[in-house]
């Protein structure tokens, strides 16, 4: 059995996400921003590599175009349906299949009255050897909304060094003095202190104004009337916003401080933020890797603070570290265990105290990580993917854990070879919980509960026989492998190799790593200043298990941890001494 999502936000889930989006209900999320392969029918497409995304890339391409479509198209519909009515969705592409994603997808899913923006990003410089056509630099996102009532909030730049020129020339000092900037304080753009710099706005209302034509301070209206009421013109005048020309046959103008501006409006051409580029502190190994400012421009301009945001090709992690940082909730899928477990580093890298934790959730769990992590987490969401609803309180709940959609008690228990005393208490619990419900189900010839658990004993399972047999009460019990499935995570063993000192003092040190997995290793991921339970990784993707770091004389501690095929982890902790030579304990 699977859960409803809606309630697990914040989760990194590893999959299809045709088949995830499915499990999403109706109307649940604010934004989705989603970047899927672009329509290059090129093997470069494939940039993790794994059994996963290489199997989702032959798919695609069984097909042409009409295929790619229908691919995308399907997974589209389910995203308009998952968005809540206020809500939108950012799509990126480029220029292989842009005209077919609008037209065939997303103006007949969504609407064409529901278009909104093409909005294009120029995320490169020109080429060089472009000698047969313009090269191209720029990539496109769709963002049409759900409805016409939707999210947005206007985003804003630095103003233009043109416009700062040509608009606001004047200045107004303390003494209430004003005159306009010379022109070497324009060209230099330098403002002298004390002065406010700002340009002036026309006043007049651009359609005839009966009720609007009256003289201000002996100032004339002008032809159509004033855009402003009496009321409002008054307002203006106490707060210092009217410029009153010396002459009376001048026009009253309306002062906008340079101050008091949230900068220039961002339009549709997005050419201030750059690409990732080799030496950018962002850069984590994907070759396709968006920029943090370009999802935080998105995510700002058409979520609030608590929306959820979802991003169904999560690649590198980049929508779902940036929403985290910007106090949303997320979800995020992929189907590569590459994917998946880069953005879960990358999460960890980043969170501190006050981060919302993430759930991940992969096609198979290790065994000894859930048997023993937090005990209230565990029940909650072992009831989760049970398809239950967890109890959020832990006292005064009868031990029981949490429900069904139909009321049905569960109780989860983190153990193995379960007793009778267990059915005993859980029996009693759930009829002194709700007995009207207890008695309904046994009518019905219904569960009156379940227990869940890693294994039951042979008192356990003799009991819920005897139970049914002789008392018409059945019971069913759940191994936590009937919900999810379990696996042995890798194990891992490191070699030390000292490569010697430089003439700074510092020792070059070499790691060998070797993972061992039945399903197979992934690649391996480091930590060279590595604190007690908090890895944060140096080197998210190092794909060889091979690398060399400098120390300064010290006591170090240093983590690798190995990622399977399966999506498990093994982790082995070095600590080491440095003064001259290296000792490991």
């Amino acid at each position: 059995m699977g859960g409803s999502l809606v309630e697990e936000i914040n989760k990194l889930i590893l999959g299809d996400n045709l088949e995830i989006l499915k499990g999403l209900e109706p109307n649940s999320v604010n934004l989705i921003y989603l970047d899927p392969p672009f329509f290059s029918n090129r093997n470069y497409e494939v940039i993790w590599g794994d059994e996963g995304e290489v199997r989702s890339f032959q798919d695609r391409w069984s097909g042409g175009i009409d295929h790619y479509i229908a691919w995308l198209k399907e997974r589209v519909e389910e995203m308009h349906r998952i968005l809540k009515p206020t809500g939108s969705i950012f799509l990126h592409c480029d220029w292989h299949a842009d005209s077919y994603i609008r037209v065939e997808i997303l103006d007949k899913i969504f609407g064409a009255s529901n278009f909104r923006n093409k909005i294009t990003w120029k995320r490169a410089d020109t080429h060089n050897d472009a000698k047969k056509q313009f090269p191209n630099v720029c990539d496109d996102v769709f963002f049409y909304s759900k409805t016409a009532t939707y999210t947005f909030n206007p985003q804003y730049t630095e103003h233009n060094p043109k416009t700062l020129k040509e608009w606001y020339q004047y200045l107004e000092f303390e003494d209430g003095t004003i005159r306009k900037m010379t022109k070497e304080e324009n060209e230099m753009q330098v403002v002298p202190k004390k002065a406010r710099r700002f340009n002036l706005d026309n006043m007049a209302s651009p359609n005839p104004r009966p009720n609007l034509m009256y003289e201000y301070k002996g100032y004339s209206f002008p032809a159509k009337g004033w855009r402003y009421s009496l009321e409002t013109m008054q307002k203006l005048d106490a707060e210092n916003k009217l410029f009153f020309p010396k002459e009376k046959a001048g026009r009253i103008m309306l002062k906008r401080f340079l101050d008091e501006q949230k900068g220039a409006v961002v339009g549709d051409l997005w050419n201030d933020i750059d690409q990732i580029r080799g030496a950018n502190t962002e850069l984590i190994g994907y070759p396709t890797q968006k920029p943090e400012l370009l999802l935080h421009r998105i995510i700002e301009a058409a979520s609030n603070e608590g929306d959820v945001v979802l991003d169904p090709f999560v690649g590198g992690g980049t929508t779902v570290a940036v929403a985290d940082k910007i106090n949303r909730k997320w979800i995020g899928i992929d189907q590569s265990v590459q994917a998946i477990k880069v953005t879960e580093l990358r999460m960890q890298k980043q969170q501190d105290l006050f981060s919302n934790p993430f759930i991940l959730q992969l096609y198979k769990y290790d065994y000894d990580t859930l048997r023993y992590k937090n005990a209230f987490e565990f029940e909650a969401w072992i009831v989760q993917q049970y398809g239950g609803i967890s109890n959020p309180k832990q006292r005064n709940d009868f031990g029981l854990d949490g429900r069904m959609k139909n009321g049905t008690p569960i109780q989860v228990k983190r153990s193995d070879q379960i007793g009778r005393n267990v059915i005993d208490n859980f029996l009693s619990a759930v009829q002194r919980s709700d007995k009207k419900l207890f008695e309904k189900n046994i009518k019905q010839k219904e569960p009156i509960g379940y227990i869940i658990a890693f294994s039951f004993g042979k008192g356990a399972i003799e009991e819920i026989a005897r139970l049914k047999n002789k008392e018409g009460i059945i019971i069913k019990l759940v191994t936590v492998e009937e919900i999810i499935p379990i696996a042995k995570k890798p194990t891992i063993t490191v070699n030390v190799i000292d490569k010697g000192k430089d003439k700074k003092g510092t020792t070059e040190i070499e790691f060998i790593a070797v993972g061992k997995s039945q399903a197979g290793i992934e690649f391996y991921s480091w930590d060279f200043d590595h604190k007690e339970n908090q890895f944060k990784a140096e080197i998210l993707l190092d794909k060889v298990g091979n690398q060399s770091w400098k120390f300064k004389p010290g006591l170090h501690e240093i983590a690798v941890k190995v990622v399977d095929n399966d999506g498990l982890e093994g982790i082995e902790i070095i600590k080491l001494k440095v003064n001259g030579k290296i000792e490991r304990s």
